[in-house]
């Protein structure tokens, strides 16, 4: 035992007022209650106690130390209970609601990656493309493009994605790659259903705009289907950044005209205001920014 806890021994032994119920409380004997004293009075050269079979009476130099040791066991309660309440705060449900295309990429990645390291947090996710009250519908966090003006929110820069052109090389090795925009008139291009211009590409370079006009065999709303198509060798997409990193690393598929802008568009970590976010959402809110940030990171390197 070392001296502090020797020293919160004797507290507990004045408070309680007998070595029997002192050493009940301590969870050790008798015997070993009286040598942890004795050990005490030792190391500072005095007598703590007079002992006499009916009480325990103060000497003056136990009288000078007890007000120290109940400090202590004081201090080491309220280290105890700050603790308890931090689990008690780590432990619970964190509901989020993000864009359908953006959870399928990372949950498998970021957010199981996480649950590894806080099992205690329960994550609920929703994949919603819809707009989401979060106050009034329960949610705690929210991936967003959009931020509009709500002073009940607070909106954290996660990322900026970029649509990025891209082919399979079996594609490219059967109908050639295109070296610039107006070429992908003459290729099968995989179209996005959601935007109502999906027939006009539109690519910058050196400030100068460029429109094509694009058609092939398949369009989605969706956007892994239209990655999946791509990888299949059905034609050319456009797709976010965010799902690519993987395909682009290891060739599954090829990003085309990069001297060429393309739309960006840039996405927030959204949270309700309020004093203080419980600890299990402010540590999945910071992972999320690391994660976002090291992913970025990486593409950038491809």
């Amino acid at each position: 035992m070392s001296e502090m806890d020797d020293l919160a021994a004797f507290a507990v032994l004045i408070e309680a007022g007998s070595f029997t119920l002192a050493a009940q409380q301590l969870g050790c004997s008798k015997g070993q209650l009286s040598k942890r004293i004795s050990l005490l009075e030792t190391r500072f050269c005095v007598v703590l106690l007079q002992r006499t079979t009916r009480r325990l009476s103060l000497t003056a130099a136990g009288a000078a130390l007890l007000p120290q040791a109940q400090a202590l066991v004081v201090q080491v309660e309220r280290a105890r209970q700050a603790l308890a309440r931090l689990k008690d705060d780590m432990a619970g449900p964190v509901r989020m609601t993000v864009p359908v295309s953006l959870g399928e990429t990372f949950f498998d990645g970021a957010l199981l990656e996480f649950s590894r390291q806080y099992p205690e947090v329960q994550i609920e996710l929703e994949l919603n493309n819809h707009y989401r009250d979060l106050s009034r519908d329960g949610f705690d966090l929210a991936i967003r493009s959009e931020v509009a003006n709500d002073e009940r929110l607070v909106a954290r820069p996660l990322l900026a994605w970029h649509e990025m052109t891209c082919a399979s090389p079996a594609y490219l090795e059967r109908f050639g790659e295109p070296l610039t925009p107006q070429a992908l008139a003459e290729h099968r291009c995989l179209l996005n259903s959601h935007y109502s211009g999906r027939e006009e590409w539109l690519y910058h370079q050196q400030h100068e705009l460029t429109r094509v006009r694009v058609s092939g065999p398949f369009a989605s709303n969706h956007y892994n289907l239209l990655k999946k198509a791509a990888l299949t060798g059905a034609g050319i997409a456009r797709l976010p950044s965010y799902l690519l990193q993987e395909e682009l690393a290891d060739g599954r598929l090829r990003w085309l005209l990069r001297n060429y802008q393309t739309r960006s568009m840039p996405m927030y970590l959204v949270h309700p205001y309020q004093g203080g976010l419980p600890k299990r959402t402010q540590v999945l809110a910071d992972y999320l920014m690391g994660w976002f940030k090291r992913s970025g990171e990486a593409l950038d390197r491809l």
